[in-house]
């Protein structure tokens, strides 16, 4: 038996190539009619008919406990807000919330992966730690909401060499001063660390003298044993 025994024939081939492209078609006119205009959120944010997927889902939170919150009352204050998992919903959701300026201080925003409690008792959370970088409200003023928006579209965009290790981002509001925080699963990599806090000042467009510091979880929990090691860069 040859090779040409077993072939399929040309004419065969041609029409199942025929079949499928009219299939495809059938398909994308059902979806996406063409008699109808593409629009985005970038030119019309009101009515857009195309959504871009995020490669995560994410979660925005909000709290407020004050001052003499414990982690009980803590827990029971953090209210989960909405999630999202496309481009044109983030913009939604961010056009659409009081902005980290307009917050009461004591507030906190926290954008984590969908299934990630903002806390440390989290399983996925509790071997990592965060980045953190303060700055002073008197000098800040409304450069923190670009500052939290740019920490946001770095963790939706995937922005980050070791993405997967990051688990949210949280801004912080206080009297006098705002606080950012980027969550990593691990707190024993340096490198990993490292290039998370690298890449996030780099975000933030920081100068030199600029400093985040890393705080293992464990640093902040009363039990367990303590990474006393912090990383700055």
């Amino acid at each position: 038996m040859t090779d040409n025994d077993n072939a399929i024939p040309v004419e065969e081939v041609n029409h199942e190539i025929r079949d499928y492209e009219d299939t495809e078609n059938e398909n994308v006119s059902s979806a996406f009619p063409f008699d109808e205009e593409m629009r985005t959120v970038f030119n019309d944010p009101v009515n857009f008919n195309v959504k871009h997927p995020l490669f995560n889902a994410w979660t925005l939170w909000f709290d407020n406990p004050g001052k003499k919150a414990n982690t009980a009352s803590w827990s029971q204050n953090l209210k989960e807000l909405i999630t999202f998992d496309s481009v044109e919903e983030f913009w939604g959701v961010y056009n659409n919330v009081a902005k980290a300026i307009d917050l009461s201080p004591g507030s906190n925003y926290h954008l984590f992966k969908r299934g990630i409690k903002p806390m440390w008792e989290d399983p996925v959370n509790e071997l990592g730690g965060k980045w953190v970088i303060q700055f002073p409200r008197n000098k800040t003023g409304e450069d923190i909401n670009t500052l939290w928006l740019y920490t946001m579209l770095a963790c939706i965009g995937e922005g980050f060499d070791y993405a997967d290790e990051v688990c949210g981002a949280v801004v912080s509001v206080r009297k006098i001063f705002y606080r950012i925080s980027l969550w990593t699963r691990t707190s024993n990599n340096r490198e990993i660390c490292e290039t998370l806090g690298r890449q996030l000042k780099q975000t933030l467009g920081l100068t030199s003298v600029q400093q985040l510091e890393f705080q293992p979880h464990s640093d902040s929990i009363k039990s367990g044993n303590h990474n006393k090691e912090h990383f700055f860069v």
